[in-house]
């Protein structure tokens, strides 16, 4: 979650190409990985207390306000270049769809299967690159990351824990809202060359809220179910900690260590998600769900051993 080519940016043109991560950078990527991983969980603790969509409207709504303003404050300019807004738009639909269908998979499944399956979109992109952009071809150490990770999803669906069918159907919502992620990053590498990973999440963030709107007014029983202090922490992780925090920290991190040594950290993600979906929702972790966060994770670092250039700038929702 792709701005691949943004190193031709005025933003990404500080970033280093042999960045030396200390003690304190190594403390700092590692902290923001397990705050982005643990953002799964806090949406679905979120939807104790709030509809789906309301959630979705509260979180974009006040995180494209903070991100604006930490924009105006930094200098940064709104303005885009000619062609791009087309581009954009089509990226807005796409990132509408598959965060509408994530949050409603995510509400019927658990949030340890959801996080596992969406885990599955650095796989994912790397089939779909290989067919659509040219020269990104599926190595042999990729093959064997992508062999792991599809192994992973088959874990998932192949537990003999006796699951209902809404949670199967939350499965699959998940899974096809990961799908239409990996198109939407690899269409964005496709065609974008110089816009500035802020652009894209702010303003793809400011499409999406009439729709949120138009859906939980539409399918939301209500827009606050029980108002408790556990749900609206939740909200609040989401919309200032990860949404808004997240990729300002992100941003910052990014140009002083590089997308290659950020995205060495990434396997972390899945791994406090699982925990955490244990400890906090005290979701049944089964042997087959284990066995699939170790092979996510595993072909996760094959992937990212030995990074290729061109990696995104922003893991544009990794977290969604």
């Amino acid at each position: 979650m792709n701005v691949e080519n943004t190193h031709r940016t005025s933003d990404a043109a500080v970033i280093p190409s042999n960045p030396t991560v200390g003690l304190r950078g190594a403390v700092g990527i590692i902290l923001l990985c397990v705050l982005f991983g643990a953002n799964a969980v806090a949406i679905k603790v979120a939807f104790e207390g709030f509809g789906v969509f309301s959630a979705a409207v509260i979180r974009f709504g006040i995180a494209t306000i903070t991100i604006a303003f930490w924009a105006l404050l930094s200098g940064r300019s709104f303005r885009l270049e000619d062609g791009q807004w087309k581009h954009l738009l089509v990226y807005s639909i796409l990132f509408t769809a598959q965060l509408s269908l994530f949050y409603v998979g995510l509400s019927r499944t658990y949030a340890s299967r959801g996080i596992l399956l969406i885990n599955m979109l650095p796989f994912l992109i790397l089939v779909l690159a290989h067919f659509f952009i040219p020269g990104d071809r599926i190595t042999r150490r990729k093959l064997i990351g992508l062999l792991l990770g599809f192994g992973g999803v088959v874990c998932v669906f192949a537990g003999k824990e006796t699951l209902s069918g809404t949670i199967r159907s939350g499965d699959g919502l998940v899974l096809l809202a990961t799908l239409i992620w990996a198109g939407n990053t690899v269409y964005l590498k496709r065609v974008i060359s110089t816009f500035k990973p802020f652009h894209i999440v702010l303003y793809s963030m400011l499409f999406s809220l009439p729709f949120f709107l138009m859906a939980a007014y539409c399918f939301d029983e209500a827009v606050f179910k029980t108002l408790s202090l556990r749900a609206l922490t939740a909200i609040f992780y989401q919309t200032f900690v990860t949404a808004s925090f997240g990729f300002i920290a992100w941003n910052s991190l990014l140009k002083t260590y590089g997308a290659v040594t950020l995205h060495s950290f990434v396997f972390i993600m899945p791994l406090v998600g699982v925990v955490l979906s244990g400890w906090l929702l005290h979701e049944p972790l089964s042997p087959n769900l284990w066995l699939a966060l170790v092979l996510i994770v595993v072909g996760i670092l094959v992937v990212h051993f030995r990074p290729d250039d061109g990696l995104p700038v922003f893991p544009l929702r990794r977290h969604m």
